[in-house]
């Protein structure tokens, strides 16, 4: 399941963190130094040191924002989020063909969290850059995706995936982990579709039994499935 979670920052709060990323200074450190045995000889990108203050700002800004989405909620159905994280690319450099690392170590409370679903926010204008584009590897094919500031992108971090070289411009962008209350993609997408149908006949005002019925099997989907 590939979803696309558009405006999940408003364009003041792309400004703010594009603020605070651009004056980071030192606080930019070599990509490499949270890659692992398979993506480090393929990594070619920079991002903010974890540790730093204005990661600490940043994560704070990004995981407000998506707190309140309820599109962001309803297609991961996150239990564990790891602090979001920031890149960018300047001119040649890339990251190649990888797979997530399956469980993260939560660089606050040393947690394991498992990678069920793998998240891009655009920081930069598509304009501002050629090249960069985040491409996905599944059964049905290769998908690009290259969204507007403030766009988010999810998929399963099961998926080989790679950013293809920048060749003009910046590409700056927030990437996280979820470890989701429906551990199997399968289950999370038929969720996620018996959701979605359900906010359309709410907004149409579909007979009241049957709505009352569908929220009901999703809850005890959910129930059966979930894992906390």
């Amino acid at each position: 399941m590939l979803i696309t979670v558009p405006h999940a920052l408003s364009p003041g709060q792309v400004t703010d963190l594009r603020a605070r990323l651009d004056g980071a200074g030192e606080a930019w450190v070599d990509g490499r130094a949270s890659a692992g045995y398979q993506g480090a000889p393929v990594k070619r990108n920079q991002q903010i040191d974890e540790r730093s203050d204005v990661a600490a700002e940043c994560q704070s800004l990004v995981l407000s924002a998506l707190e309140r989405n309820a599109w962001f909620i309803s297609s991961a159905l996150p239990n564990i989020a790891y602090p979001p994280m920031f890149n960018r690319y300047s001119e040649g450099m890339t990251f190649g063909a990888h797979v997530d690392g399956g469980v993260r170590i939560h660089p606050h409370s040393g947690r394991k969290l498992r990678a069920d679903v793998s998240a891009t926010l655009f920081l930069s204008d598509p304009a501002d850059y050629d090249g960069g584009e985040l491409q996905i590897m599944d059964t049905y094919g290769l998908h690009s995706v290259k969204l507007a500031a403030g766009d988010m992108v999810l998929y399963p971090s099961t998926s080989l995936h790679q950013v293809t070289p920048v060749t003009r411009g910046e590409r700056v962008s927030c990437f996280f982990w979820v470890q989701s209350l429906i551990r199997a993609d399968g289950q999370r997408s038929l969720l996620y579709d018996m959701d979605t149908a359900i906010q359309r006949l709410n907004q149409t005002e579909a007979d009241d039994g049957a709505r009352r019925t569908l929220v009901g099997c999703y809850h005890n989907l959910l129930r059966q499935w979930a894992e906390t």
